[in-house]
């Protein structure tokens, strides 16, 4: 259930998989923090890594199948559908914030539909590999991986090749300030729980900015985006999940 849940949470603790530690206790910043430098996503771009936006914990984002949105809301969350549509491949830098307030950074590469990859910088052994119909989550240190289904984390949202959210998703809150347009995204399933993906875009240049996932225990993690890179050609190698040289362990 552990390894279902972190999945689940899109990378939400994968810096920590092969450590022993206690369930950190939600320890936030305020939303008046700095928010992340940005612009648009160009070659050769060189950004600061940015300090992510963490949401406030005691939101209470509506949830009810008869939820209802304006002209406008439905005009932003287009927007966020068609931006994510239009990627075929995005490489960049990240920096990850865990629900106890820590750090760690690293590389991601995706290549559309279903291929990702997350590199996290040492001394995390943690790689993340999704092949377009499995993710693992592999231990460089321990050689040893846990292998989902694509179809049962939020990375697939991310990883489609085209998406509608208001279509494809359940949409559960969409607004707008001057910096960002958000879109939270629910699911509930029978045996996990309920949990959400926030998704964040830049107000002025519609890129990606971070996404943060809300695990069915309520914790938050963030992964925060910059140096985006849109035009790199990928070794389809990358992609591939190692079943040779990684041990799979057995479920239980």
């Amino acid at each position: 259930m552990a390894g279902v849940l972190l999945v689940t949470a899109v990378t939400m603790t994968v810096a920590s998989v092969a450590q022993t530690v206690p369930v950190p206790k939600p320890a936030p910043k305020a939303r008046d923090a700095a928010p992340p430098s940005g612009g648009p996503a160009i070659t050769g771009a060189t950004q600061a890594p940015p300090n992510p936006i963490i949401p406030d914990p005691r939101r209470n984002v509506p949830s009810s199948i008869f939820q209802t949105f304006d002209d406008k809301q439905k005009a932003q969350a287009a927007k966020v559908s068609a931006y994510l549509s239009s990627l075929s491949t995005l490489v960049g830098n990240f920096v990850q914030v865990g629900p106890d307030g820590s750090k760690t950074q690293g590389d991601f590469y995706i290549q559309k539909p279903g291929k990702m990859r997350v590199e996290y910088d040492p001394p995390s052994p943690i790689d993340i590999v999704a092949d377009g119909s499995s993710v693992v989550v592999r231990d460089r240190k321990l050689a040893t991986q846990d292998v989902y289904p694509l179809s049962q984390t939020p990375l697939r949202f991310l990883l489609s090749d085209r998406i509608d959210l208001m279509k494809d998703t359940n949409v559960v809150n969409v607004s707008a300030d001057d910096l960002f347009i958000s879109v939270t995204i629910e699911e509930k399933q029978a045996l996990v729980g309920t949990s959400r993906l926030l998704l964040m875009l830049g107000a002025k240049d519609g890129q990606l900015k971070q996404w943060t996932v809300t695990d069915p225990q309520g914790y938050d993690t963030t992964f925060a985006v910059y140096n985006l890179d849109t035009t790199k050609k990928l070794d389809p190698n990358m992609f591939k999940i190692d079943f040779t040289n990684y041990n799979v362990p057995s479920p239980g």
